[in-house]
């Protein structure tokens, strides 16, 4: 379970089975939240097809959840149901490895809720509702900020007051859960380049790059917060913090009022003023400048951000490229690496194009690879490993 500020995306996973080790998906579940209007439910299977396309009454999560848990119920979904893992946005300096859900580990996560307000309080009650209609079911909490614990301290720091890192005012970093992912493919892939130096843009609606040098996070994009970086679809990324001041002195803004301009109306919504999906972008960019000039914030940001972190690593051995943008938009991966030459890295045309799994050409110093990414794998990998044995069926 993946709860979002709006949104609730869920997995139904069957875990061993027939084969030791095997990993099939059953079932698909989006939720999107609409406040007072209630929400929208779909459901689709294991090949795709949408098995219920409905609108559910009520503003509380709760609802929608009713008649997820009462429809995957009477289709023989949750037969043999033996736990559930949550994907939460924040752990804090505490949390760097998953943790069985107790209602004592509850009760400390409340006390993050003040570092992540859009993700955490929802998640907690997704977390309760299935306590309740569940209660023997083992729930694992997997964290986003976890894999980022390996941060070096210079890359954790602002340059604020002491006493400010040591109340946790720090670079926690966030995607965790996909790169960690995208770390095991590549050590199967190519072990030699896994434990080099390695940069990964993860692309999506949400967007950040890694530097890692032997599968650990060094430095990362977004820091205190997931606002932090690269432009992305709503979120601004980096900007000066005496912007802010400015907004709320000069402009008279509220703390709330900066928040939803930063996080929901900037990005590459804000910039191209009509969309914040990048295909929409793209289909338009020869009629509409702006969304060009979005587009091109987008790949000289992230540009940017490589160099850098080719420069802290102090070289760079493999590139990879994954999230929705970065594993099937061609046209971006090459605005990027374009002018990234001076680093080794050299493009081919055909294979980007086809989204292959390694771009570059063969005499290219830096290996250039697409590989899609997949946190709700990860999750069911950390769920094996946090309950172990008592997982009957796993392998």
């Amino acid at each position: 379970m993946n709860r979002g500020s709006a949104t609730l995306k869920s997995t139904l996973y069957e875990v061993g089975g027939g084969a030791p080790g095997r990993t099939g998906l059953l079932a698909s579940i989006s939720v999107t939240y609409r406040g007072s209007a209630g929400a929208h439910l779909k459901i689709s299977g294991s090949g795709g097809a949408t098995l219920l396309d409905s609108s559910v009454k009520g503003a509380s999560s709760d609802a929608a959840l009713q008649v997820m848990f009462a429809w995957l119920d009477k289709h023989e979904y949750l037969s043999g149901l033996k736990a559930t893992g949550h994907r939460l946005v924040h752990g804090g300096a505490r949390y760097t490895e998953p943790q069985r859900i107790t209602p004592k580990f509850l009760s400390s996560l409340r006390k993050l809720v003040p570092l992540d307000p859009d993700h955490l309080p929802e998640a907690i009650k997704g977390i309760q509702f299935l306590a309740k209609k569940f209660p023997k079911l083992p729930q694992v909490a997997c964290f986003d900020t976890a894999f980022h614990s390996s941060l070096p301290t210079l890359a954790k720091m602002y340059a604020l007051p002491r006493r400010f890192y040591d109340e946790g005012v720090r670079r926690y970093g966030f995607h965790g859960l996909s790169y960690e992912y995208i770390v095991g493919e590549l050590r199967k892939l190519e072990a030699k380049q896994a434990a080099g130096r390695v940069i990964v843009a993860h692309l999506g609606s949400g967007a950040s790059i890694v530097a890692l040098e032997n599968g650990k996070s060094m430095d990362t994009s977004m820091g205190f917060t997931p606002l932090e970086g690269l432009v992305m679809s709503a979120r601004s990324g980096d900007l000066d913090p005496g912007l802010l001041l400015y907004l709320l002195a000069e402009k008279k803004m509220s703390a709330k009022a900066a928040g939803t301009l930063l996080n929901k109306q900037s990005g590459l919504w804000g910039v191209s003023g009509s969309s914040g999906d990048m295909r929409e972008l793209l289909e338009k960019a020869k009629q509409d400048p702006h969304a060009a000039e979005a587009i091109d914030l987008f790949c000289y940001r992230a540009k940017k951000y490589i160099g850098a972190y080719a420069a802290a690593l102090g070289g760079l051995d493999a590139l990879v490229f994954t999230g929705g943008i970065g594993e099937r938009a061609p046209a971006i991966r090459e605005r990027i690496c374009s002018g990234l030459e001076f680093l080794g890295i050299r493009l081919d045309a055909a294979p980007n194009r086809a989204n292959a799994p390694v771009i570059s050409t063969n005499d290219s110093r830096v290996n250039v690879r697409v590989i899609q990414t997949n946190e709700d794998l990860m999750i069911v990998q950390h769920v094996i490993t946090v309950l172990g044995e008592k997982m009957p069926g796993t392998h």
